[in-house]
């Protein structure tokens, strides 16, 4: 059962839902480790994890929106995390996405992101959108390139420190 009001949202391979109990382990064992969650934000610890995964439930709440929870339609799993993401001090709601270990190279993180996007312009009435990502994630920066995103500047994020600024194309260019 989901802990918050979010709609489910299908693509071919996925379905985007809200967080609920059972993807914590998937969702905490992505951000305890450092290498995979460097781009994302590491919680060294099982506590500070499960806080995070808690304060997306809470972002909900809040905003009405937040990050959902990616079950690939063959296997049923949690693959990853895609959504808007706008928690202080953030400079603007941001499109983020995270596929979990083993579901990497299948355009995953693509499909999610491109789905979430049109819900945030069409259901969210939103007109824009960022990525923030760290500068050495390339990964991250190849799909915002691919998403149509365009680097726009780099600033200084509290929670990550040197963050580049993505600007993904309008609602108007998305949408047509």
């Amino acid at each position: 059962m989901s802990l918050v009001t979010a709609p489910v949202l299908e693509t071919e391979n996925l379905l985007l839902r809200g967080p609920e109990k059972g993807d914590a382990d998937a969702v905490m064992t992505f951000l305890r480790d450092p290498i995979r969650s460097a781009g994302f934000g590491t919680s060294p610890t099982q506590g500070d994890a499960w806080r995070w995964f808690t304060l997306n439930v809470g972002h909900w709440h809040w905003h009405g929106y937040g990050y959902f929870t990616i079950v690939d339609r063959a296997s049923g799993q949690p693959c990853g995390i895609t959504g808007i993401w706008n928690p202080v001090p953030w400079p603007e709601p941001e499109l983020g996405w995270v596929v979990f270990e083993g579901f990497e190279g299948r355009s995953l993180a693509y499909e999610a992101a491109q789905r979430a996007r049109i819900w945030a312009y069409t259901e969210l009435g939103m007109t824009t959108l960022t990525s923030n990502i760290v500068p050495s994630n390339t990964r991250s920066k190849a799909l915002a390139a691919r998403l149509g995103a365009q680097y726009e500047r780099t600033y200084h994020n509290e929670h990550m420190g040197e963050d580049e600024l993505w600007r993904h194309p309008s609602a108007q260019e998305v949408l047509g």
